[in-house]
């Protein structure tokens, strides 16, 4: 009888540390999920969207006299590269990155080609950087980092939500 009771109390002691070594295991991948500031709801990138229309209207109209472009798209992928890439030549220029600028541009006119509107990322950071690089204030640009540019276009924001 006492082999048996060391054998069960055996037996329950060892389902007590598996079930806490699995359960453990399981947690580790698990990745907790935050909010970002500045999301929106797609009812809010509608107005947004509407917002802008006469402003693109007389960029189309009046300057490029053809619809211009107003949005960019990269895949995650790129994008992810790039945030790893931007951080370190960020470092290797002697600064922390702590940001991302999003620009807007236009390509050159060459000839008939029009210069149609562009997107364009730069990498931000704070504070003087430790290669003797220039002061900066709160969250400027880094000099000589390499922004990201390339997007493809895209469908307006209105175009996409249902109404």
């Amino acid at each position: 009888m006492k082999n048996f009771i060391t054998l069960l109390l055996g037996l329950i002691i060892g389902a007590l540390i598996m079930y806490f070594i699995c359960n453990k295991n399981t947690d580790e991948g698990a990745v907790e999920v935050t909010k970002p500031t500045g999301v929106i709801t797609p009812s809010e990138a509608r107005v947004l969207d509407k917002a802008y229309n006469s402003r693109h209207a007389l960029i189309s109209k009046d300057i490029v006299n053809k619809a211009d472009n107003r949005s960019a798209w990269w895949s995650l992928e790129d994008i992810q590269n790039y945030i790893v890439y931007a951080q370190n030549q960020s470092s290797d220029l002697g600064f922390d990155m702590n940001g991302i600028r999003v620009y807007l541009g236009a390509y050159p006119t060459q000839g008939e080609d029009v210069g149609y509107t562009t997107m364009f990322l730069v990498p931000t950071a704070s504070g003087i950087g430790d290669k003797g690089g220039s002061q900066l204030g709160g969250n400027n640009d880094i000099p000589d980092a390499d922004p990201l540019n390339m997007g493809q276009g895209g469908t307006p924001p209105g175009a996409n939500y249902p109404q």
